[in-house]
């Protein structure tokens, strides 16, 4: 278990202006942001993050909505970094979300659920490296 995670705030709700709020969620959580950038990915970038679903049904259409718009990347720090984070985000269904979580907030479906949230501490380190180079992590 490492105390890092990733996040990137989708580009639903970096449209909708939610991007503050919901940093200010994560910080009122209790975690530290070690690495943030805005930035939009490309068709290519957005297909590489997500090869992991190249095969499922819903992969072209994933890759389309995330690279509709700009994201915020960042990488996160707190003592169980990624099962914390993985119970503030909530569930994947905003519907099912419990409330209070930022999916229950801001998301306005299963497509479009506002956040990322990394789903192993193996998969953190792979997506924070992804966005971030060691120069970049603090």
């Amino acid at each position: 278990m490492t105390n890092r995670t990733f996040t990137m705030i989708k580009p639903d709700a970096t449209e909708k202006g939610h991007t503050g709020g919901i940093l200010k969620m994560i910080n009122d959580a209790g975690f530290r942001i070690v690495a943030m950038k805005m930035t939009h990915l490309s068709s290519e970038k957005a297909g590489q993050f997500y090869n992991v679903h190249k095969e499922r049904p819903f992969y072209s259409e994933l890759v389309s909505f995330m690279s509709r718009g700009p994201i915020t990347a960042a990488i996160l720090e707190k003592e169980n970094a990624v099962e914390d984070f993985r119970k503030l985000i909530g569930a994947t269904n905003p519907a099912q979300a419990d409330e209070g979580t930022i999916r229950k907030l801001y998301a306005a479906s299963i497509g479009e659920n506002a956040v990322h949230g990394s789903d192993s501490d193996e998969n953190a380190a792979i997506e924070g490296d992804f966005f971030f180079s060691r120069l970049e992590q603090f």
